[in-house]
């Protein structure tokens, strides 16, 4: 969105008033079985999106075929139906408390502990280190939300050939994972054969997310810190952090990379 701003430059010692763009964050509120099961703060767009990956990365669902239907009764409220042989009670139980308010910037609890439920990834993907510098570094390239504001972060599904499955921006880098996974999802893609590109911090929430849905290989612009690193270890995931021009620290699981 668009907003007046006072801009000063020092150096020149002038100042001016002029229109900048901002990136915008809105709450989603979505219920499951008519149940409030979160609020999100996020960008408002690809909320489906948003939806079905949340629910997949957070381990609420194992595949988007057990939804039976998703609807919006407003922009911001989401409805979503699971298939009567759904135990949804038992999934809430096994996953994270639910009805929750989750801030564009949260941190899941003890990420690691969640990880030890998950079996290891099983994938014989490999892909060329040039391929995945050029994917990650084509990011900010095709980010146009983020040339325009600095303000959002972005994700990326890419094949072993580089090939762009899916792309997302949003406020949040959980939400950019999940908005991602989401449009990966209602494609039909098949995970085990593509390779997670972000432009956030590698945490241990935001690599147990990939970890749920099989994602082998998770490359970003930013760091990775000790939790993350855990959890690749923990479930066989390849991962990768400062991927910028012609370097990338390589943390987990380097046989993955050619």
């Amino acid at each position: 969105m668009k907003v007046e701003i006072v801009k000063v430059d020092v150096l020149a010692k002038k100042v001016r008033r002029m229109t900048d763009y901002v990136a915008e964050e809105k709450p989603l509120h979505i219920f499951l079985n008519k149940i409030h099961y979160a609020t999100i703060s996020c960008s408002p767009s690809n909320l489906k999106e948003l939806t079905v990956g949340h629910l997949l990365s957070e381990g609420t669902i194992k595949s988007i075929e057990e939804i039976e239907e998703i609807s919006f009764k407003r922009k911001d409220i989401c409805h979503v139906e699971l298939k009567p042989n759904i135990d949804l009670e038992k999934r809430l139980k096994l996953s994270k408390p639910f009805s929750r308010v989750i801030l564009s910037a949260y941190s899941s609890p003890s990420p690691y502990q969640l990880s030890a439920k998950l079996p290891k990834i099983k994938s014989n993907l490999t892909v060329k280190a040039e391929i995945i510098l050029n994917c990650v570094n084509r990011l900010n390239s095709i980010a146009e939300t983020f040339r325009k504001t600095g303000g959002v972060h972005t994700a990326a599904i890419y094949k072993s050939d580089g090939n762009l499955v899916a792309f997302i921006e949003d406020v949040g880098r959980h939400n950019a994972v999940d908005k991602v996974i989401g449009m990966g999802a209602i494609n039909k893609t098949n995970f085990s054969e593509c390779f997670l590109a972000l432009s956030g911090r590698l945490t241990g929430d935001i690599v147990l997310k990939a970890a749920r849905v099989s994602l082998p290989i998770v490359a970003s612009l930013a760091a990775a810190i000790d939790s993350g690193i855990a959890i690749a270890e923990n479930v066989g995931l390849t991962l990768i952090g400062f991927a910028r021009g012609k370097h990338m620290n390589i943390y987990t699981f380097p046989e993955r990379v050619l």
